[in-house]
């Protein structure tokens, strides 16, 4: 089991860091540019689409949602779907999407990859998490600043819809807030240098684009 259970987790990161963003962006929308040259520096798809538009946005975001999705769906078949080992799984794709290996240990935020992942282990807490980031950008026009407030709320949610509204078992539940809120610290660890800009009022606002 635990044989299996490593395995997955390695898969899960390998997983998490086929660089969808960069290749899309490298070998199809640009002549052989790198994504992680201009803009935030990310190869998630913000970024791209300051570069290739909404449609390789839109594509980069869900391949990247798929990448959370396949590693939980992975380790869930190695493990009995054990909460702990697929919650894990989400936290070691998010890590590949954030270092990647493919492409030098310098990759994305992981935001979508990480959603992917909850939206099979809790959708409604991805839901709510959702709402809540289309409430902030709405408001203030950060993408970064919404994914910060939405990544910090899963755990939270996890435990309102999981353990309060649905009334799953602890041991169902406690996994995943554990590994929600692991993840997510990752996530926003990413994000300190949007977190700096913010603080200096020189983010990049939603619908820019690189001059």
């Amino acid at each position: 089991m635990l044989v299996r259970s490593m395995f997955g987790m390695i898969s899960a990161y390998l997983l998490g860091s086929i660089p969808f963003g960069y290749l899309l962006v490298k070998y199809v929308f640009t002549d052989r540019l790198d994504v992680r040259t201009i803009g935030s520096r990310s190869i998630g798809a913000t970024n791209v689409s300051r570069i290739a538009g909404a449609k390789g946005g839109v594509l980069t975001g869900l391949l990247d949602i798929g990448k959370g999705m396949a590693a939980v769906l992975f380790a869930g078949k190695l493990t009995a779907n054990d909460p702990w080992w697929m919650g894990w799984a989400v936290a070691c794709a998010v890590t590949g999407h954030i270092f990647p290996i493919w492409i030098g240990f310098r990759g994305g935020k992981g935001v979508a990859t990480g959603a992917g992942g909850y939206l099979l282990l809790s959708p409604l807490a991805v839901v709510s998490g959702l709402a809540l980031w289309a409430v902030v950008v709405y408001a203030k026009r950060y993408v970064s600043l919404g994914s910060i407030f939405a990544t910090a709320s899963i755990p939270f949610w996890i435990w309102f819809w999981e353990g309060k509204v649905l009334r799953h078992p602890p041991q169902e539940i406690e996994p995943l807030i554990v590994t929600a809120a692991v993840t997510g610290g990752l996530i926003i660890f990413r994000h300190r240098e949007n977190i700096r800009r913010l603080l200096a009022g020189t983010e990049r606002k939603l619908g820019a684009r690189l001059s």
